[in-house]
């Protein structure tokens, strides 16, 4: 019932923004004691912030630097690649895929080795390289320029060139997820091809490993209600579930 009732509670805080602690004894019917207690545990996990005789939503903070693609890539490989392998099974015979620039969504080409006539659309050069693996794939390099830090091209012409293909499946990668924000990124020009690649995919795809959740970078290029399916390793918080069930999103987890 304690776990139940801090997550209503961090839910009101997120959705009026700034609460006193004399209103949130009185709606969750509770003792000034029993709150304190219940906001320590939300201040540790992040989502909000003390302020005088209340609480606050934490403000977001720009990422200074972006995390080099390499550095990111030796990060739960194995989940990665489990959260690749279940996303490889949804891809079939003759698919046009966006797959987008992202150390999860790049464990996707691996599984696609018996696959025939799938087209992959893509602005990532590691996923360019690896796909040379696999003479059964068509491959389509978006143009720009080459952003080292996430091994990425990005530019005026990525957006337009990109705008021109049908898409029938977008595998999308995150820095973070929140019900809050979204789906965010570091990145302000790969925002910009990320969400294009939303618009134009029949069915998106949103790839995350468990560390995401809760997650929220500088930019937010996609809400969670527009995705079909969120691909995760383990079952995320409640929150999330019953989020997916009212916004008709089928999570799927590894760990099934």
């Amino acid at each position: 019932m304690r776990s139940n009732r801090i997550s209503d509670i961090e839910d009101y805080v997120l959705k009026n923004k700034t609460v006193s602690l004399d209103t949130l004894c009185e709606v969750f019917n509770v003792s000034k004691n029993t709150i304190r207690r219940d906001i320590n545990e939300l201040t540790e996990k992040g989502t909000i912030k003390k302020v005088y005789g209340g609480v606050s939503i934490k403000e977001i903070k720009e990422e200074a630097t972006v995390v080099p693609f390499d550095e990111r890539n030796i990060r739960n490989i194995s989940l990665k690649s489990s959260i690749g392998e279940r996303c490889a099974d949804y891809i079939v015979d003759g698919d046009i895929i966006f797959l987008d620039s992202g150390t999860t969504t790049l464990t996707i080409v691996d599984y696609l080795r018996n696959k025939n006539n799938v087209t992959i659309i893509t602005n990532n050069l590691e996923v360019i390289i690896k796909a040379l693996n696999y003479p059964n794939l068509n491959v389509i390099t978006l143009p720009g320029n080459l952003i080292r830090k996430t091994i990425s091209f990005v530019g005026v012409d990525t957006i337009s060139v990109l705008s021109k293909y049908n898409i029938t499946k977008s595998f999308m990668a995150s820095t973070g997820i929140s019900i809050q924000c979204g789906i965010t990124n570091s990145h302000p020009l790969e925002s910009e091809v990320k969400k294009l690649a939303m618009e134009k995919g029949i069915e998106v795809f949103l790839l995350v490993d468990s560390s995401k959740f809760d997650n929220s970078s500088l930019i937010t290029y996609g809400q969670l209600k527009d995705i079909d399916y969120l691909i995760t390793d383990r079952k995320p918080a409640k929150k999330y579930l019953e989020f997916c069930l009212s916004h008709n999103v089928q999570l799927v987890t590894c760990d099934e």
